[in-house]
This record gives structure tokens, C-alpha cells and sequence, in this order.
């Protein structure tokens, strides 16, 4: 039976999405992808009905096998109000470095039509 987590999505789904579409933008079938993991065809069925879910590593490893890499970001989360106002602030002060004001009309240089 499927997990489901906390934080909003489901690793398997997940998991069992990015093996299909790895196998599928390589060109491999079920079998060729699961003889280059090092895995059997029926895992590999399994994972991308997403009945079975692989571990990090063992994802990571399919996804090598189709010739992806699989990377993760753990980025910072921005709930900080007062990191949110100092961020406005130096994307303002930046803003005010522009100029604000343009002639109203375009200075260019006048060609002359070829003959």
C-alpha cells in the first residue's frame, strides 16, 4: 500500500514518474533499463506502477541506467518576514540605480536609403 507524506507529495508517484519518463526519453525498453540497472524487468514494472517504491540509491541507479542523473536540492525555506523586507529593500535600492525618467523622443542616428 502507498505512503503518504506530510510535507504535500508522494515519493512513489514521484519515483515511479521520473523511472518512466527516464526510461522513455532514453529510448529503453522495461527490460533493457532493468538488465542496465541490475535489477529484474518486474522491478522495475513495479516501480513505475509505482506498486514498489525504490530506495534514493536504487533511483538514482535506474535513472543512471537510462542515462540521467538524479539530483536533489535541499534549498532554504523564506518564512522569515524581516529577510522577506531587507530582500524588497535591496531589490529597491537596485531599482532606483535605472534610470526612471526617458526623453520622449528617440535619438538614433539616421540611415541614408541605398541608391
Amino acid at each position: 500500500m502507498p505512503r503518504w507524506y506530510l510535507i504535500g507529495y508522494h515519493l512513489g508517484m514521484e519515483a515511479a514518474a521520473l523511472i518512466r519518463t527516464a526510461r522513455q526519453r532514453s529510448g529503453l525498453s522495461l527490460r533493457r533499463l532493468a538488465r542496465a540497472a541490475g535489477t529484474s524487468h518486474a522491478t522495475v514494472v513495479a516501480y513505475e506502477a509505482g506498486r514498489k517504491e525504490p530506495s534514493l540509491v536504487t533511483l538514482a541507479r535506474v535513472v543512471r541506467a537510462a542515462g540521467f542523473t538524479l539530483e536533489i536540492d535541499l534549498l532554504p525555506a523564506v518564512d522569515d518576514a524581516e529577510a522577506r523586507g531587507r530582500e524588497l529593500l535591496e531589490v529597491l535600492e537596485l531599482a532606483e540605480q535605472f534610470p526612471a525618467r526617458h526623453e520622449p523622443t528617440l535619438r538614433a542616428p539616421k540611415f541614408q536609403r541605398a541608391p
